[in-house]
């Protein structure tokens, strides 16, 4: 085999200008433009991600008008001096952060220790 026929492998032989040359041109071109919209097709039905979010959307949308439902449905039910102390609770909570941490890692220690101690009696 010489060279010229090795590299020449799959590339179809030049065809001579004719009138059969320009139809054979416009199929080559219509048939390029029908690849890449397949390819492109394919592309899409290979992207899970961008299918899941597609569909996770409509639930995500339910879950927050559930949520926001739910969320009214408690605050008009709740007593408003109820509403009142949670606010004051949360409000303290939110100034005097360290010092509840401290006694929630107590707790946690304290629970992981008593815990520790049941095992080995």
């Amino acid at each position: 085999m010489n060279d010229d026929a090795r590299t020449n492998i799959g590339t179809p032989a030049p065809t001579p200008a004719g009138p059969g040359s320009a139809e054979l041109r416009d199929q080559v071109e219509r048939t390029r433009d029908e690849l890449g919209r397949t390819v492109e097709a394919l592309a899409a039905k290979a992207d899970i991600k961008a299918q899941a979010k597609e569909k996770a959307a409509p639930v995500t949308e339910q879950i927050r008008e559930k949520t926001g439902h739910a969320a009214r449905l408690v605050k008009d039910k709740t007593p408003d001096p109820l509403l009142e102390k949670a606010g004051q609770a949360a409000a303290a909570a939110r100034a005097n952060r360290t010092p509840l941490l401290v006694v929630g890692a107590a707790v946690v220690v304290f629970l992981l220790v008593r815990r520790g101690r049941g095992h080995r009696r």
